[in-house]
């Protein structure tokens, strides 16, 4: 008895393009909320990454007995660096102590691990976020990183510190805050709902 036979027969051009059309369609949907969502994964250790060194700051100060800062500079790129300062005479962190070279440098400058290419400090361009504290409209959005009109976040011996935040976008429609409070010191993260205008603990 012959064997019998089996079919070797390929796709069809036709087949292929149809294939290739759904493909394309399923990438399209899908894509796009991949990368929103890597996009806010990325944000979300970013923010965490900055509240940790602030974090560190603090237990350092409480610590050691000593007046700390996280010292945030902007390069000329736009690049954002930081690092921790120690104070060196009694009068806190400054940065006219820090360029004299009286307080004390404790890390190296380094930038953020998990920024990639679209997050950075600052905010997203269109409509300005409400501010977390007064709940009304944001001003000067050109400055990310407010600490009392400056990018030196202070910690006591205490625990205490100088109360501010620092804010993070995707530059499209994500944004978060890293706080500091100013009684205890605290640091918190929340992320802001441009839909309801509500920020929100992350």
């Amino acid at each position: 008895m012959p064997p019998a036979r089996t079919s070797s027969r390929g796709f069809s051009l036709v087949e292929i393009v149809i294939l290739l059309a759904v493909l394309s369609i399923l990438a399209s949907a899908v894509l796009p909320a991949f990368f929103r969502s890597t996009a806010r994964l990325r944000l979300s250790l970013a923010a965490r990454e900055v509240a940790s060194v602030l974090r560190v700051a603090r237990l350092y100060a409480v610590r050691h007995n000593a007046k700390v800062a996280v010292k945030f500079t902007t390069e000329s790129n736009g690049r954002v660096t930081f690092s921790i300062f120690r104070d060196g005479d009694g009068d806190g962190v400054r940065n006219r102590d820090i360029d004299a070279g009286t307080d004390l440098r404790l890390t190296a400058p380094r930038r953020l691990a998990h920024l990639g290419s679209a997050i950075r400090f600052g905010f997203p361009v269109g409509a300005a976020p409400r501010d977390p504290s007064t709940g009304r409209p944001m001003t000067r959005l050109e400055d990310p990183i407010r600490f009392n009109r400056s990018d030196l976040a202070s910690f006591s011996p205490m625990g205490a510190a100088t109360p501010g935040s620092v804010y993070l976008s995707d530059q499209r429609s994500n944004l978060v805050v890293v706080r500091v409070t100013s009684r205890t010191g605290r640091v918190r993260v929340l992320r802001y709902d441009y839909e309801t205008e509500v920020w929100s603990p992350m």
